[in-house]
């Protein structure tokens, strides 16, 4: 009730300085204004948040001056939340908030009401717009938004030292109450860091914290509201806080002493040892430069750094020897090149150990002068040319001789020899530096039992032996309609040798062309050169393509030319010498003939007749057809054989089946080369003697039987035919190779009596006899 009161008494006092404002305007205006009843008590209304009540919780009422009580006026409410968050009574004019509000949603809410007639819903006054506002509770803790958070602050930083600022934010009304009034404390990682309660910043609260003793800090930051006090709501937030690293710690070796080893034959440049200082501080702040600062062997050995482990190196500066020097003595100064001015006093950052090098003796293998070399040759120089020498020497007390060679894998196409006592490298042909500018060999050397290779460079020194030649071969297009004097072509040069300094390509035409109509040349005497159009009126159908020859020149020592031919196409194109076709394009003849042509044809004509007509004349005279076929004669076949066989090797002298087959002469007769794909079986009907038969007749009768029978196959056999010749024959054996090697004491003078066939045989044996006798008589004598 007193609220509803408390509300009243607002809405009338507003309701009657609105009225008094309007005299006053209306007086100002000269005019006398009768006031009239305003029909509205209105007010801005507050409702709590977070009412949670059983009944609907009473905002106000409204009420117009027209209404009499007796139920005669509606009130209707509209806007935000009307009917649903909040409803009017449309006799009385009470509004209630029907659901709970949450000021951090929606902080006030606008509303319109109006009174209309109940019966005729026609508006009595205008409609009024009043405000309902949400007063704040304190229902909201405060929140870090951006947390858990991540700080970096160096280490032995001074007390106070800023670290971060946190910052929560709190959702009810700052402007009301102390619902929104933050204070910050530290709730973990005390007594190492503190936070200012009004502020958040977080600040160092211990001296000389060590990165290497503790790196990483995990601290705890509450925020209250109600100024911190009793029954104010909190938050908290993680703050993770990193020590980050400041050269604070000088380098240490561990040890003050360290030995090592060397043999006699390690080479200069070989690892001998290594020793480290430790720093605990990071990054550059650990870093450690070494370096030597005194000791007998500075001049033998040197110091590296090693970049992955930050180790200090000692490496073979020059080499030793067991029988000059046993041992020497180094000393090594280990220092921070990064020192931070802050913590000078903490020093000095730096640390110093002695490192003792026993010298060990070793079979040496003989040494190069030098670790590698480099010679220069010029190309096409003559074979033989000297490129260069390498030298090898034996250290040992031996002093063995050294021999020289080029492994054949370093020098494939054997571009060099070497001599192996004096070790001078040669050229076996002459080289171009074109095709290969670099010879990259290996050389070994060979000393006893020792051996080693040496890596050798060779240059190729450039000699100007290639002419110069066009950069591109591409045609030039021109238009039919170029202009006299036009640029139509920039020609440039290229060299496959090297080009000296100042040295330039210089352009000039051929002789043949030098004095042209058509085209000119201008060198540019920048290496490249113009030309120039010095004519109008070309036509493709007079001629297509021009050809220049140019020469060029690359001034070189000795200097190299070359004449190089352009090739310009005479194009068709547009009025704005866009090019449309470069083809060649027929020429077409006009319609009408000269007087010329047409007795040129006319004389062909006649000429084609004439020779026609006494063709014809011919052929009727003579009556015989103009082709004459030879008629081949088929009605006998002689067929001779013209030799008289080798013996029993000689199955290819004559073919023994046209013999037994004579009407197969004029068919087919069959390959001897190829032997047949396909086998005829022997006729079952034929009988074969057993191979042990003496029936020579049967014999011979059933393989001419069978050749017959089978006119396809070439005679593979034949030499069963003469390979056997029965048993107890008379003649006995007449192999030649048996009576070249048996001593035979026969009389074969009977072969003269068997005719002209074994008149060979008579010959050859048959006066064997009387030249043997002839060469006995000539001996005897």
């Amino acid at each position: 009730m007193f609220l509803f009161f408390f509300f009243f008494f607002l809405a009338l006092t507003f309701n009657s300085l609105f009225c008094f404002f309007f005299y006053l305007r209306a007086g100002k205006e000269g005019q006398v204004l009768h006031r009239s009843k305003r029909g509205w008590v209105w007010n801005q209304f507050f409702v709590i948040e977070e009412y949670t009540g059983p009944d609907p919780v009473l905002v106000g009422r409204l009420h117009s001056d027209v209404d009499s009580g007796d139920g005669n006026i509606k009130y209707i409410l509209s806007g935000e939340g009307a009917g649903t968050i909040f409803v009017i009574d449309d006799k009385t004019g009470n509004i209630h908030a029907t659901k709970t509000l949450d000021r951090e949603e929606q902080a006030q809410y606008t509303l319109t009401a109006q009174a209309v007639a109940r019966d005729t819903n026609k508006p009595l006054e205008p409609p009024s717009e009043f405000i309902v506002k949400v007063q704040d509770i304190n229902d909201n803790p405060p929140e870090f938004l951006h947390g858990p958070y991540y700080a970096r602050v160096p280490e032995m930083s001074n007390v106070g030292t800023s670290v971060m600022q946190v910052t929560a934010t709190d959702a009810d009304d700052p402007t009301y109450g102390n619902s929104a009034r933050l204070v910050y404390s530290i709730l973990q990682g005390q007594p190492y860091f503190s936070v200012e309660p009004q502020t958040g910043i977080i600040r160092t609260a211990l001296p000389n914290m060590d990165r290497e003793a503790r790196q990483e800090y995990d601290v705890v930051i509450q925020a209250k509201d109600m100024g911190g006090h009793m029954g104010g709501l909190s938050g908290t937030t993680e703050v993770k806080i990193t020590l980050t690293d400041v050269n604070d710690n000088p380098p240490k070796f561990p040890q003050s002493v360290y030995s090592m080893t060397v043999s006699e034959d390690k080479v200069p440049g070989e690892e001998v040892g290594r020793l480290h200082a430790k720093d605990p501080d990071l990054g550059d702040n650990g870093l450690v430069n070494y370096r030597l600062i005194d000791g007998d062997g500075i001049t033998m050995f040197e110091l590296s750094t090693d970049s992955e482990t930050r180790e200090a190196v000692v490496k073979l500066k020059k080499p030793v020897d067991f029988e000059t020097k046993r041992s020497y003595t180094l000393k090594v100064e280990g220092s921070n090149p990064h020192v931070d001015p802050q913590f000078l006093a903490w020093g000095p950052y730096k640390d110093e150990a002695t490192i003792k090098i026993s010298v060990e003796d070793a079979d040496e293998p003989p040494v190069f002068v030098a670790p590698s070399y480099t010679f220069e040759v010029e190309e096409n120089a003559p074979e033989g040319t000297l490129v260069g020498r390498v030298h090898a020497k034996d250290t040992d007390v031996a002093n063995n001789p050294v021999r020289y060679m080029i492994p054949r894998y370093t020098d494939v196409e054997q571009f060099f020899s070497i001599n192996s006592e004096d070790g001078m490298i040669t050229t076996t042909r002459p080289l171009d530096r074109e095709a290969q500018p670099w010879h990259n060999i290996s050389v070994s050397r060979e000393s006893g039992d020792n051996t080693g290779e040496l890596r050798v460079n060779i240059k190729v020194k450039d000699v100007n032996d290639n002419p110069p030649e066009f950069a591109t071969n591409n045609e030039v297009l021109m238009c039919e309609t170029v202009a006299p004097g036009k640029v139509i072509e920039t020609v440039s040069a290229v060299d496959k040798d090297e080009m000296a300094h100042r040295q330039h390509f210089t352009f000039s035409l051929a002789p043949e062309v030098a004095h042209n109509h058509n085209f000119s040349l201008k060198d540019n005497r920048d290496s490249t050169a113009s030309i120039y159009v010095l004519r109008k009126g070309f036509s493709r159908l007079t001629q297509d393509v021009y050809y220049l020859p140019i020469e060029i020149n690359d001034n070189g020592f000795p200097a190299m030319s070359s004449t190089n031919t352009l090739t310009i196409r005479v194009c068709s194109c547009d009025s704005k010498d866009t090019i449309l076709s470069c083809n060649v394009e027929p020429y077409v003849l006009p319609a009408g003939l000269s007087t010329g042509a047409l007795i040129a044809i006319l004389a062909c004509i006649v000429i084609l007749l004439a020779i026609v007509v006494l063709f014809v004349a011919l052929r009727r005279q003579k009556k015989e057809p103009l082709i004459v076929f030879e008629e081949e004669d088929i009605r006998e076949n002689i067929i001779t054989y013209d030799d008289e066989g080798g013996g029993e090797e000689d199955t290819e002298a004559f073919d023994i089946a046209t013999l037994q087959n004579p009407d197969g002469a004029n068919g087919f007769l069959p390959r001897k080369d190829i032997k047949p794909e396909l086998q005829y079986p022997i006729r079952p009907g034929i009988g074969r003697p057993a191979a042990n038969s003496v029936d020579v007749d049967d014999f011979i009768k059933t393989r001419i039987a069978e050749a017959d029978s089978d006119p396809t196959a070439p005679p593979y056999d034949s030499i069963q035919i003469y390979g056997y010749e029965g048993r107890g024959s008379l003649a006995g054996s007449l192999s030649s190779l048996e009576s070249v090697t048996t001593e035979s004491d026969l009389d074969y003078d009977y072969l003269q009596s068997w005719g002209p066939r074994f008149k060979k045989l008579a010959d050859l044996y048959g006066t064997k006899d009387c030249s043997i006798n002839d060469a006995d008589d000539g001996e005897d004598s």
